[in-house]
């Protein structure tokens, strides 16, 4: 059996795109190009790796079972690349960066400018996702550093964490609520009310409903979305109330009453991770060491799990 790198280069990207077209523009390569080499690897392996239908491409079981160690063996191969590399420094080579749905106070668009500027030459990609999403995608080796906000199920495996900011999470209410004016509301107070939420996987959804819980009610998920703004539009049009971060309640938006969550009082945290014990390309070496001078924060890796 005899499978190129390339192949398995194609065969992940088809994974993660679900889409022949797309994948071949993120390959760089036309789109029947990207077809005939599935079509390859195939052929050598001996069975279907993906179901086509006009709209979209799922892998099989087989599929998934090769695309799971063809991310290992390509992490592998990049590892080395990376090490070798490290003798010329940062001249090019991919970075993948995971961000959350909502970065607050960190202004990602600037760190990838300031990145863009130093090494003009290094391909840069961005996945936006949910914490626990990110997560599973550092752990698979699909990305190589992630903005996320650490939850329960995180804790519980392998990240090298670096803690940038921690900010304060606040209730945001239509204007006209009767609870508007008050300095300082708790989650009891709020118990009649819909929500407005992120949607499951995320920190924030998370936060909401262990913060119900110990106020003894189950939060009424009246809307979901992943977009602060989206959220925060929702709640000024009198749909529901939402717990969001005070960056996203107090910003340019659309006009909302924004008052202190007294009880209990809920922060999340913006993170920076990678998957512990992996070595990093010179790239992903660079932009973290520019993260953490940006936030001027020197902390000692915290690994957590295994």
């Amino acid at each position: 059996m005899h499978m190129e790198l390339r192949q398995l280069r194609y065969l992940v990207a088809l994974a993660d795109e679900c889409h022949f077209t797309r994948a071949a523009a993120r390959e760089h390569i036309a789109q029947p190009a990207l077809s005939q080499q599935i079509r390859r690897l195939e052929a050598e392996v001996g069975l279907a790796l993906a179901e086509r239908t006009t709209r979209r491409v799922a892998l099989t079981d087989a599929g998934e079972l090769l695309v799971a160690r063809a991310r290992r063996i390509l992490a592998e191969v990049d590892d080395a690349q990376a090490e070798l590399a490290t003798l010329a420094g940062v001249k090019g080579g991919r970075l993948a960066v995971g961000a959350l749905h909502t970065m607050g106070p960190v202004d990602l668009s600037l760190l990838l400018a300031a990145f863009h500027r130093n090494h003009p030459a290094v391909e840069l990609t961005v996945r936006e996702q949910s914490s626990e999403e990110l997560a599973e995608m550092l752990r698979d080796d699909e990305i190589d550093l992630a903005f996320l906000s650490v939850t329960e199920r995180i804790q519980s495996r392998g990240l090298e964490l670096h803690r940038l900011v921690t900010e304060e999470l606040v209730a945001v209410l239509p204007p006209h609520h009767e609870l508007a004016d008050r300095g300082g509301v708790s989650m009891t107070e709020l118990a009649g009310d819909p929500f407005i939420s992120f949607r499951p996987g995320s920190r924030l959804r998370e936060l909401l409903e262990w913060a119900a819980a110990a106020a003894g009610f189950a939060p009424r998920i009246a809307l979901e979305s992943n977009e602060a703004r989206r959220i925060r539009s929702l709640v000024s049009s009198g749909l529901g109330v939402a717990i969001l971060p005070r960056s996203d309640a107090t910003g340019p938006g659309a006009p909302v009453a924004v008052t202190r969550l007294v009880e209990p009082a809920l922060t999340r945290d913006v993170t920076l991770a990678s998957r512990a014990k992996r070595r990093h390309s010179p790239a992903a070496h660079a932009f973290r060491a520019l993260t953490l001078s940006v936030f001027a924060t020197t902390p000692q890796p915290a690994i957590i799990g295994s």
